[in-house]
């Protein structure tokens, strides 16, 4: 239980610092665009926990909640989205592309599919050098749609090299749900076609996510071979149109989040689609309520 505290209070931290981070944007204080991650919460602490230090880690736009778990900080991330100097990178980065090498994130990509060759290409890099570590590549469910997704899996098939595809699988598609503009992609006949063992993850248990790509983790490791991950979560924060459609923001701020709404407590939604519940039925409202007050103290003592 107090592994799962930890884990807990990972989540909020990220929770809190993204809703803080909505606040800034609906008041038009960015000047890049940035794209939250509300709900992916649960899969950016398991993954974190599970990194080795020797590890790479290769993002996509929507690397929020990632950035903001290997840091540990939100300052810093918050000034590189307001273009600062004292920002994660200088300011030059923004968010799209911002990296964090010393915590193993050495590239993001903001083009769609673009990041997987680059991930295939770092992993053969390693290979080669004799490291012992392993690549993750985070990707959409839009980039499994790229020519690039399926051209990397051959390669690092090929090749042999220890790398993890991550797909985070939001069924969303710009501000049109997936279901709506294509057919369904099965990506795990994809991956089948050229022996990449695959895993399904969903119901967002943030322990149980952490104990699965610990396993995957090692054996990608032991047995020099790619793996795939495709995630299920929610992009929290979609709203209802007056025709009584549902709209994804995407990117920019999400109306339908408020601080003084959300906190304390940081529950988005009362189901599985969101981390926070799903821990809070096994912590309880009481403790979640607490840690998201303690959270809220070292957040704001950090802003100050």
């Amino acid at each position: 239980m107090e592994e799962l505290e930890k884990e807990a209070e990972e989540m909020m931290r990220i929770r809190l610092s993204q809703i803080l981070i909505n606040e800034e944007y609906k008041a038009g204080r960015f000047k890049v665009p940035v794209h939250l991650a509300l709900g992916h919460e649960a899969i950016a602490v398991a993954l974190n926990w599970v990194l080795e230090d020797n590890d790479r880690l290769i993002l996509s736009h929507r690397n929020m909640a990632y950035n903001l778990a290997r840091l540990g900080k939100l300052r810093p991330i918050l000034d590189e989205y307001l273009l600062k100097l004292t920002g994660l990178s200088g300011g030059k980065l923004g968010s799209m592309n911002l990296i964090n090498p010393a915590r193993g994130i050495i590239y993001s990509s903001s083009i769609l599919g673009n990041n997987f060759p680059v991930a295939v290409g770092v992993a053969m890099a390693d290979k080669i050098s004799g490291r012992e570590c392993v690549t993750f590549v985070l990707g959409g469910d839009g980039s499994t749609e790229e020519g690039s997704f399926y051209e990397s899996l051959v390669m690092a098939k090929t090749l042999g090299v220890k790398l993890i595809f991550l797909v985070e699988n939001n069924e969303w598609s710009l501000g049109t749900h997936i279901l709506e503009r294509r057919c369904q992609i099965d990506i795990q006949k994809m991956t089948g076609s050229v022996d990449i063992p695959y895993f399904k993850i969903k119901d967002n248990h943030v322990h149980k996510y952490f104990e699965i790509l610990a396993n995957v983790r090692e054996s990608a490791l032991r047995e020099s071979n790619p793996i795939c991950v495709e995630v299920m979560v929610k992009t929290l924060g979609d709203r209802k149109a007056d025709d009584g459609h549902y709209i994804n923001y995407h990117a920019g701020p999400t109306p339908s989040v408020d601080v003084t709404k959300h906190f304390p407590g940081g529950i988005l939604r009362e189901n599985e689609e969101d981390p926070i519940f799903v821990v809070s039925r096994e912590l309880g409202k009481e403790k979640i309520l607490e840690i998201s007050r303690n959270v809220m103290k070292e957040l704001k003592r950090e802003l100050t």
